[in-house]
């Protein structure tokens, strides 16, 4: 066993749950310790609460736990009757700031509290779930406003945190991942557009996303890596 740790949060969704049983079934982590928003982990974890987010991590350093790998694998699409806007006119500041809320500012909080518990002396990998229409030079059909621009922030976050902390540990890797369109609740509106074999199960898209954390080295660090290891200009 290797002594190392994984931590999953949003672990009660479609690719967090999926990512923590296929890290669990692995080898390299010994420990796997999921936090979400319910019961389910040692503490709840909401990522609109910074205070629930310092308790999540206080715990891990009271439990003598120093992270190997911190993946967050939340993110929002749409909610109730909100999804992402088709046209200016559906442009609406409570709806982009919660998109903003659960996509950008949720995860930089998670580095906040949970890089510094993370080893200096060790490849470090933090990886958190963006996607490919927040890559700004990529985005050629518009619409989406407030999941795209949102995303893009969540992308420049990780350029950010990737350059701070390579001067306490050059062995870090902070990334921003591309899951590709996976079968959970976040997809389920939009599969309809989606071409013959690139609707991913949950389980599968775990495993990409795996390999491509598994072939990754510091000098990746602060950039955007799809499902299927393609870099993706910002």
């Amino acid at each position: 066993m290797t002594g190392k740790t994984a931590v999953v949060i949003g672990a009660s969704g479609g690719i967090g749950s999926a990512m923590a049983d296929m890290l669990e079934q692995e080898d390299e982590y010994t420990r796997v310790i999921r936090f979400s928003r319910g019961n389910d982990g040692p503490v709840s974890l909401d990522l609109k609460s910074e205070d629930s987010i310092a308790s999540a991590a206080i715990w891990l350093k009271q439990q003598d736990i120093s992270p190997d790998l911190v993946f967050v694998a939340t993110g929002l699409l749409h909610s109730g009757q909100k999804g992402p806007e088709k046209s200016m006119r559906e442009l609406d500041t409570d709806w982009m700031l919660e998109n903003y809320q659960i996509n950008t500012i949720g995860p930089a909080l998670i580095a906040k509290h949970f890089l510094s518990l993370m080893p200096k002396d060790k490849i470090i990998k933090f990886a958190a779930i963006s996607a490919r229409v927040g890559s700004i030079s990529d985005n050629r059909l518009g619409g989406w406003y407030g999941y795209r621009a949102a995303k893009a922030a969540l992308n420049m976050m990780i350029r950010n945190m990737s350059i701070e902390w390579a001067r306490k540990n050059k062995r870090s890797i902070i990334v921003a991942l591309h899951p590709g369109t996976v079968d959970t609740g976040l997809s389920k509106p939009f599969q309809s557009n989606v071409p013959p074999g690139k609707l991913f199960d949950p389980e599968r898209a775990a495993l990409q996303l795996l390999d491509v954390l598994d072939g990754l080295k510091p000098v990746d660090s602060g950039k955007i890596f799809a499902w299927d290891g393609e870099e993706i200009k910002p």
